[in-house]
C-alpha cells in the first residue's frame, strides 16, 4: 500500500457537488427522506415524542469560553471577504442540521478544508483543538487522517481524503449573543453552540473505516478503541440477568439510530435501567458516560458530566448483538439529558464481509431539544422578544 499511496494523484480542491438525480435509486430514497426530514419543524429526541421540560436552562457557569472564542476570531480573520460569505450562517440557520457521514459532496456547506491554505487550515484545527478535550481532538484529527487510509485503500482520492471536511461559523464569538461552528464531513461531525460561558456540543459523531491504519502515511493510527472496549466491559460487568435484559436486540442496524437527518427520532427508553444495577455498577456508569462528556475541554466537561449525573437515576444502558470477544455489537446510553450510541458497521467503503470491528461510529446527542443548543437558543430569543416588548 505505500508504493500505491505515492502515485495516488494529490487533489487540490473539494470535490463537486453530487447531483443527486443522478445516483442510484437506494441513494434517491435515502436523500428523499432527508428533505423531508428537514422539512420537519426541529423537536430533538424524544423518548415518546414528547419534549420533556425545564432540563436545561440559561445560566453562568464560570468557565471560560475565551479560548474558544480566540480561535474562532482568528480563523474568521484569515479569511477573504468571499471566504467569510462562504463560512458564515445565522445562529438560527437550518443549515446546522444538514450534516451527514456520507463521505459525498452532498449538501455540504461552509468552506472545505483543502481548499484553504496550510495556515488557514491550522487555524481551523485551532477551534477545534480549543473546544475539544485533549483525547477528542486527537480522535478527531485521527478520524480526518484515516480519511487518508480510505483513499489509500479504495485508490479514490477524489472521495476520500484528511481534508474533506467543511467548517461553517454561526454568528460571530460574543459575551452576551449565541454563536457556534459546525465541522462536516465523512466520520467527523461535530456542532458547537456557545451562549455566554455555556457550550453546548452535540450532535458529535467520530467513526473510522478502517479503526486503525496497518500501513501507508499514517500507519499505526487508531480511534475510538476506548469506546469500544469500555462499552464492551460495561456489558461483561452486568450479572447474566441484567445482560439479558440489556438486549434490546440482535440484529445489528446498519447506521445509528440517531445519525444524521435524525433530529426528531423517537427512541423509547431501553435495556436495563441504573436503578437495577448496584452501586459499583451505578459508578462504572458514570465513569463510562464521562468517557463521552470528556469530549469537551476539562471545565465545560466536569458541568456537562455533572449534569447527567443529576438524572442518572433515569439513565437506561441497551445493548444489540452479540457479547463476545470479537463479535460486532452496538450499545446505547440514554438518559434526558444525553444519548450516546456506539457501534458496529459492516464494510461499505471497504470489501468486508459482514458487521465487523474494522468499521465503527460513536455519536453524542442531547435529547429533548437541546441539540444544536435549541433549546438554549429559545430560551435567549424569548427573552430578546421580551426585552422588545418593554
Amino acid at each position: 500500500m505505500p508504493d500505491r499511496a505515492a502515485t495516488l494523484p494529490q487533489p487540490s480542491r473539494a470535490p463537486p457537488r453530487i447531483d443527486t438525480n443522478a445516483v442510484s435509486k437506494p441513494l434517491q430514497d435515502l436523500f428523499a427522506g432527508w428533505h423531508v426530514a428537514l422539512a420537519q419543524p426541529f423537536k430533538g429526541l424524544t423518548a415518546d415524542g414528547n419534549v420533556e421540560p425545564r432540563l436545561f436552562a440559561l445560566r453562568k457557569t464560570g468557565a471560560s469560553v475565551q479560548a474558544i472564542a480566540d480561535a474562532v476570531r482568528a480563523f474568521a480573520a484569515s479569511l477573504d471577504n468571499e471566504q467569510r460569505k462562504a463560512a458564515t450562517f445565522p445562529i438560527d440557520s437550518d443549515i446546522w442540521r444538514t450534516w451527514s457521514n456520507i463521505h459525498r459532496n452532498l449538501m455540504r456547506h461552509g468552506l472545505c478544508l483543502i481548499d484553504l491554505s496550510e495556515m488557514q487550515r491550522n487555524l481551523a484545527y485551532g477551534i477545534l483543538r480549543a473546544s475539544l478535550g485533549t483525547q477528542t481532538y486527537e480522535t478527531a484529527r485521527n478520524a480526518m487522517r484515516l480519511n487518508t487510509t480510505l483513499a489509500e485503500l479504495t485508490g479514490l482520492p477524489l472521495e476520500f481524503g484528511e481534508f474533506y471536511y467543511w467548517i461553517s461559523l454561526f454568528s460571530e464569538p460574543s459575551s452576551d449573543r449565541p454563536w457556534g461552528f459546525q465541522v462536516d464531513g465523512h466520520h467527523c461531525n461535530i456542532n458547537c453552540f456557545v451562549l455566554g460561558d455555556q457550550v453546548v456540543l452535540s450532535p458529535i459523531l467520530l467513526g473510522s473505516e478502517p479503526i486503525k491504519a496497518d500501513a501507508g502515511k499514517y500507519a499505526g493510527l487508531t480511534v475510538l478503541r476506548e469506546e469500544e472496549a469500555r462499552g464492551w466491559q460495561f456489558m461483561g460487568a452486568l450479572t447474566p440477568a441484567q445482560r439479558a435484559q440489556a438486549i434490546v436486540g440482535k440484529d445489528l442496524p446498519f447506521d445509528g439510530f440517531a445519525a444524521g437527518f435524525q433530529d426528531n427520532v423517537v427512541l423509547p427508553y431501553a435495556g436495563v435501567p441504573s436503578t437495577a444495577m448496584t452501586p459499583a455498577q451505578h459508578a462504572q456508569l458514570a465513569d463510562l458516560i464521562r468517557l463521552y462528556t470528556d469530549r469537551l475541554t476539562p471545565a465545560h466537561a466536569k458541568l456537562w458530566h455533572a449534569e447527567t449525573l443529576t438524572h442518572i437515576d433515569r439513565t437506561w444502558f441497551g445493548w444489540i448483538g452479540d457479547y463476545g470477544d470479537t463479535a460486532p455489537f452496538y450499545y446505547r446510553v440514554h438518559s434526558p439529558v444525553i444519548y450516546i450510541e456506539f457501534y458496529h458497521q459492516p464494510g461499505v467503503a471497504l470489501p468486508n464481509a459482514g458487521y465487523n470491528r474494522q468499521h465503527a461510529h460513536a455519536m453524542v446527542r442531547t435529547p429533548n431539544g437541546n441539540d444544536y443548543g435549541r433549546e438554549l437558543l429559545r430560551q435567549f430569543c424569548d427573552l430578546e422578544a421580551g426585552k422588545a416588548r418593554q
